[in-house]
């Protein structure tokens, strides 16, 4: 049986990365970063969305800004025709 991370893959589900800067809540001039990783789908990111509104929701701290990274690690498979052939011997 698949992992449920290989099923997702296959549904076009990818590897999303979120660096995440918020203000700290006793500091409000200094930022920390968080970082965040999860599989998503690009381009509106359900998963992403869903954690900043519980950060929002629940966390002291308020954003600052989202820089956000995606890959699909399962592609479809890159070819390209060859007009030539090379023999040895």
């Amino acid at each position: 049986m698949a992992s449920a991370d290989f099923r997702a893959q296959l549904q076009g589900y990818g590897l999303t990365t979120a660096d995440i800067l918020y203000h700290l809540p006793d500091h409000p001039g200094l930022l920390q970063r968080f970082v965040w990783q999860c599989y998503d789908l690009h381009p509106h990111y359900p998963e992403l969305r869903r954690f900043l509104d519980f950060w929002r929701a629940s966390l002291d701290g308020p954003l600052h800004s989202v820089r956000v990274a995606h890959a699909r690690l399962i592609k479809p498979a890159e070819w390209r025709k060859v007009n030539e052939e090379f023999r040895l011997h």
